[in-house]
């Protein structure tokens, strides 16, 4: 790999900002291990692991913020009941934040400009998603009713209301993973991203196999070392993801599509899959960090959000954030050792990677003269991704940036680049730099 005598990215008159650690709870497939649980109870966890992990003393901490997609009612603000229930002081505050699948990104850059600021010394950030139990809400017409039945004073009201309701009134309203404003599933709108830049059912599927057998050798030679055990209450204690399969491309290809029917290339095995998990990592200022004695894994760099049109470009995150992030930092994407890119169609990685390479899509989309570039795959999510570890929104963002610090370590690099796409056609990118060994 490139030697470290590249320039480091500390700008004058700007704080370092350090990871000192980071973990996860293994990432399950939902309707598994963690079936009866409720999201706190993950969020709990990860943050207990991280405590463990780093013999943080827990006043230590200034500020916790986590990130989820799906809110559990009872817990609006997960972040506090899940700090409460691990044990840091209630006297640290705690909010939540949410940004579809770079929810924990956001957490991790409220983080560093709480540090930044100059307001905090040591944040927790982190994101938990549980697709076991999701909020199924009744009607509105049903809640209408029933909010009046609350009001109603006497019993020949009630009876009234109770004689108004329709058997039709009582088919419940699912959360889909759709667009708002589109009204299209991710699924669909991924298809459709995929064919729009001639991504082959064949390409996906093999991108597809490649992520769950890297992930197989990273899991088999101990590499995620960012997962911690977890006892799971009334069941086992849980130790590693469960949804890594590598099978051959003759299973991959017996498959129908998910989502467009016949013909689409977006399959079950193509995309990621629908997981619990929970994410949590240490982010300090250098001189905190050196003070308490932690040997930090990473500098946090430059980060950008971008924004897209969610109808034909809401999983091209990657594309328009990557030069953005590069520019920022002065480098280039040469310059970067380790990629790990958040996957959450086989179709929509390609169809980043086919954009990248283009200096049409450059000029036509993004006002550039000249394309990107695409970052070489022997660089490129090594150690599997979301399609094969399991992709809970809100907890994926901790696991590509603890990644990125670990395979630096571990392969000699210095930056390293983490980006994602997101629904709302939102994207993130961020710049992590190996901290001298």
């Amino acid at each position: 790999m490139s030697a470290p005598s590249k320039k480091t990215l500390a700008k004058p008159g700007v704080k370092n900002i350090v990871l000192v650690d980071g973990v996860r709870t293994p990432f399950l497939q939902s309707g598994t291990t963690y079936a009866d649980l409720m999201p706190h109870d993950l969020a709990r966890a990860a943050l207990q692991g991280l405590l463990n992990r780093t013999g943080l003393p827990k006043d230590a901490v200034d500020y916790i913020v986590y990130g989820t997609v799906i809110q559990e009612v009872k817990t609006s603000n997960v972040a506090r009941e899940a700090a409460l229930g691990a044990g840091f002081s209630d006297k640290t505050p705690a909010h939540t934040v949410t940004m579809a699948c770079i929810s924990s990104n956001q957490a991790m850059t409220t983080a560093v400009g709480l540090i930044a600021a100059g307001q905090c010394d040591a944040v927790v950030a982190g994101g938990v998603e549980f697709m076991s139990d999701v909020p199924i809400r009744h009607s509105r017409k049903m809640r209408k009713t029933m909010l009046s039945l609350n009001k109603a004073k006497t019993l020949g009201a009630r009876l009234s209301l109770l004689g108004s309701i329709r058997l039709a009134h009582l088919s419940p309203e699912l959360p889909a993973v759709a667009e708002f404003s589109t009204a299209e599933t991710m699924g669909h709108s991924a298809d459709r991203l995929a064919a729009a830049f001639g991504v082959s059912r064949l390409e996906q599927d093999e991108f597809a196999l490649r992520s769950h057998t890297l992930a197989k050798k990273a899991q088999d030679g101990g590499m995620l070392s960012d997962v911690i055990s977890f006892k799971v209450p009334g069941r086992d204690i849980v130790s590693k993801d469960n949804g890594i399969r590598p099978a051959t491309m003759e299973q991959l290809a017996k498959l129908k599509p998910a989502f467009i029917k016949p013909h689409g290339t977006v399959t079950a095995a193509n995309s990621s899959f629908l997981t619990d998990g929970a994410s949590a990592v240490l982010i300090m200022s250098e001189e905190k960090a050196l003070a308490m004695g932690y040997k930090p894994k990473a500098y946090l760099r430059d980060f950008v959000y971008v924004s897209q049109d969610p109808k034909d470009q809401l999983l091209l995150g990657p594309t328009y954030a990557t030069p953005k992030v590069l520019e920022k930092s002065g480098l280039t994407l040469n310059d970067i050792d380790v990629f790990e890119f958040h996957e959450a169609f086989a179709g929509q990685i390609m169809a980043n990677l086919k954009a990248m390479e283009s200096d049409w899509f450059a000029q036509t989309y993004m006002g550039r003269k000249t394309k990107v570039g695409a970052p070489p795959m022997e660089k490129f999510n090594t150690w599997g991704g979301s399609l094969s570890l399991g992709h809970p929104f809100a907890a994926t963002g901790c696991r590509l940036v603890t990644t990125v610090a670990h395979r630096l370590q571990k392969e000699g690099g210095q930056y390293g680049l983490v980006a994602a796409c997101a629904a709302g056609g939102q994207g993130h990118a961020m710049v992590i730099e190996a901290y001298p060994q």
